[in-house]
């Protein structure tokens, strides 16, 4: 579909749009990096992910879930027996301790099926508002939207939400998009945020959204406001 040109996009509903578009088209194979065969083996990588690169992740999950493949085998364990799988995740001893109190709840309050909805995830230890959100979309293919570090500082500085909370950021992006593109739209701003729009040095020539960027628009503008540097 051709697009139209910048500056024939006059509302803000065009400008997201456009901005979806040209995610979806420099990022079209984004998705989690993290490897999981079912829900609960995405539950477990996706605690183990904080602080801790998807990389090492998959590291990690290979062997632990080859010893211990389900919510109640890992119930059946001690914290202790659990950490010598982890050793090389960050905070490795409470990740441990969260993985064995939310499997025994699992397996107790749950009949050993990991829940998919929001509010029971978020009872489970070690299980917080954007982990929700992703074992909800990725998992169970329901409509989330999880905010990470990268989709809260690629959203407000492209002028999508100016919320100061990561949930605040999230209803502010769900009002613009469509549920179905609550997810995709999810890992195109990681994608964005790894690749591109990088915290301390963002790459603001080479961005394929810089027409459409709130921050780098008011950078302009102050800057003809201020005139030429003087000689």
């Amino acid at each position: 579909m051709k697009q139209r040109p910048m500056e024939q996009i006059v509302t803000e509903a065009e400008r997201h749009r456009r901005i979806f578009v040209l995610l979806e088209s420099a990022y079209p194979q984004a998705g989690t990096g993290l490897r999981y065969d079912n829900p609960f083996q995405l539950f477990v990588a996706v605690l183990l992910s904080a602080q801790t690169t998807d990389k090492q992740v998959n590291r990690i999950t290979a062997p632990l879930f080859a010893a211990v493949p389900t919510a109640r085998a890992m119930a059946g364990l001690e914290p202790e027996e659990l950490e010598p799988y982890l050793k090389s995740c960050g905070l490795f001893r409470n990740k441990s301790r969260y993985l064995v109190a939310a499997s025994r709840m699992i397996v107790e309050d749950f009949g050993g099926v990991l829940p998919d909805n929001f509010a029971d995830l978020t009872s489970l230890p070690g299980i917080g508002r954007k982990s929700a959100n992703v074992i909800l979309s990725a998992a169970f293919g329901k409509p989330a939207l999880a905010v990470d570090t990268h989709v809260f500082r690629v959203a407000r500085r492209l002028g999508l939400a100016g919320a100061d909370s990561t949930a605040g950021v999230e209803d502010e992006l769900k009002e613009k998009f469509p549920p179905h593109e609550w997810g995709p739209l999810h890992h195109r701003l990681i994608a964005h945020g790894r690749a591109v729009c990088q915290a301390r040095r963002p790459q603001c020539a080479r961005c394929v959204l810089k027409d459409c960027c709130a921050e780098r628009r008011a950078a302009v503008a102050m800057a003809d406001r201020s005139g030429p540097p003087q000689e």
